[in-house]
């Protein structure tokens, strides 16, 4: 089936899209466009929901609720950021704000949403753990059901005395869960139920990465076999093979992210696989710019091409659901700036003008207007 899949060119449809950022002077919270994946065509739908540093955003398998995160040190007087839940209209952009619930640890930065859309997975960076929380059938969230609290240690002194969860990602087939820990330069493996919410551990527990690194965003290719890692410290990309069911990771390459000629300061941030599975994409805040990578089948990656952001600091961007745009958030020049893909070479041309967002960290996509 996935190999079915992956042929399959998907449809042009409208979208609104969903951009999380850091509050500040520019922005409330959460903001909204409408977006022809056909033509290209944008529309700004303004804030959707105030939020505080709703940095990371994930929205549930049946479009009806989105979730973000809130990196926080504290909530409601306690040590520990918080997720609040939404409901999504059937159209225009105003989020119904339905509840919130501890991450259980400080500056939660990421968060999914496994695919029966019956629990939400965060990491807590600055806590060092990984929570599951069950979802109610209102979208709203319940306290947690797994916690985890990461271990370890790395090279870097300033950056890796301890623990810093930057990801939780769950596999195709929604039975495992990959936390990569930037302070521990290890990713996690744990086994998921989505029945309970549970977080087991798995054997191997984790798998690790050159001292270093700095593991930060984890993307699974659509069948499942292969899987990659940006690292954050080094400006890397490593790729795995995965081994299912036990879910074992083996390091097939790592590559850099970043051109020869590079000088300075630079750091990788999100890494995304198109839905076609021939190519990997990561971005580079210092240099600026997306590293297109083409996917052999055996996992070996192949450097495409390096393209400007148009911006500074690309701390996220994201594929539509039909691969045909990259939408790239430029965090320090308060901007997003569409790209088309070219599905049969995976490169990148800007299109239009730059969408003005303050401080954007986020982009998602929601089927329908």
């Amino acid at each position: 089936m996935a190999g079915l899949l992956m042929g399959l060119t998907l449809q042009a449809e409208s979208l609104r899209v969903f951009v999380g950022t850091y509050t500040g002077p520019k922005s409330e919270g959460i903001y909204a466009f409408s977006f022809d994946n056909d033509s290209g065509a944008v529309e700004p739908l303004g804030l959707a929901a105030k939020a505080t540093n709703p940095s990371f955003l994930a929205v549930s398998p049946d479009q009806r609720f989105l979730y973000s995160v809130n990196e926080e040190g504290q909530w409601k007087g306690q040590p520990g950021g918080y997720l609040t839940a939404f409901a999504i209209p059937a159209k225009g952009a105003a989020l119904k704000e339905l509840n919130q619930q501890s991450s259980g640890g400080a500056a939660p930065c990421h968060l999914s949403v496994d695919a029966t859309g019956r629990n939400v997975l965060a990491a807590n960076y600055g806590g060092g753990s990984v929570v599951s929380l069950p979802v109610n059938s209102d979208g709203s969230l319940r306290p947690s059901s797994a916690f985890i609290q990461h271990t370890g240690s790395s090279v870097n002194s300033s950056r890796q005395k301890e623990p810093h969860a930057h990801s939780i990602n769950l596999s195709p087939d929604n039975t495992l869960a990959f936390a990569a820990d930037l302070g521990a330069d290890k990713i996690f493996v744990y086994r998921f139920d989505a029945g309970t919410g549970a977080l087991m551990g798995n054997d191997p527990a984790a798998v690790g990465l050159a001292p270093g690194s700095g593991p930060r965003h984890f993307a699974c290719a659509p069948d499942g076999r292969h899987a990659f890692v940006i690292n954050e410290m080094l400006s890397t990309l490593t790729s795995f093979s995965v081994e299912s069911p036990r879910g074992v990771l083996t390091e097939v390459q790592t590559v850099s992210t970043l051109p020869s000629e590079f000088q300075g300061q630079s750091s990788t941030a999100q890494v995304c696989v198109h839905p076609n599975g021939k190519f990997v994409y990561g971005s580079n805040r210092g240099d600026d710019s997306i590293a297109v990578f083409s996917i052999a089948p055996n996992g070996k990656l192949q450097f495409v091409e390096r393209v400007s952001t148009q911006g500074k600091t690309p701390r996220n961007f994201n594929l539509d659901p039909s691969g045909r745009f990259l939408w790239a958030a430029n965090q320090s020049s308060d901007s997003i700036v569409l790209f088309r893909v070219d599905p049969a070479t995976g490169r990148l041309t800007a299109q239009g003008k730059p969408l003005l967002v303050g401080s954007p960290v986020c982009v998602v996509f929601v089927r329908g207007t």
